[in-house]
């Protein structure tokens, strides 16, 4: 069991990492997340050894608060808003991911279980609001969520000569496709 001032360490690392790694990329010091975190850097490396551990920890947590902001949205929305809201929830995910890419195709072995952790967590809470805006009548019944988070984080790949809203504006395009 965790102690609790060791739970506020850890949960105060994440966040401070969660907003190293979207201005500075997973690369950015380790004692930039501490000094962000108000900690030392020995307790960086006391709950994560190794910088990819972090890196993981960090984004299985924000894998996890997006595909747990699925059922939230579907109780707050009708069937269609709340897809396409989630939708652009995941563009912002992926949008504050400099270097997921990179660390995703090293050889380090902490990486090696993200893409199948990503997909176990966003295809359920996808097919969810898929599911229901089919019933509703609100979008066609012939994308499958992977498909759909695929197509979605090809839009989201870095283009030369757009702004950081293209993502989210051909994201919309895309999910107001599928209307029936």
């Amino acid at each position: 069991m965790v102690r609790a001032d060791a739970q506020r360490n850890i949960g105060a690392l994440l966040e401070a990492a969660t907003e190293v790694f979207a201005t500075a990329g997973v690369d950015a010091p380790v004692r930039a997340v501490a000094a962000r975190a108000g900690v030392g850097v020995g307790t960086v490396y006391r709950h994560y050894p190794k910088r990819s551990d972090l890196v993981a920890a960090v984004f299985r947590h924000q894998v996890d608060a997006c595909a747990e902001a699925a059922p939230v949205l579907a109780a707050q929305y009708g069937p269609g808003e709340a897809l396409e809201r989630w939708l652009g929830r995941f563009v912002d995910f992926l949008a504050t991911k400099r270097g997921l890419a990179a660390a995703l195709h090293s050889s380090d072995p902490a990486f090696d279980a993200l893409p199948a952790y990503f997909e176990t967590r966003f295809v359920p809470a996808l097919t969810q609001l898929l599911d229901a805006a089919v019933a509703a009548g609100e979008v066609r019944d012939d994308v499958p969520a992977l498909d759909l988070l695929n197509a979605v984080a090809h839009l989201c790949l870095p283009a030369d000569g757009v702004g950081p809203d293209h993502a989210r504006r051909m994201t919309t395009v895309l999910a107001r496709g599928l209307r029936a």
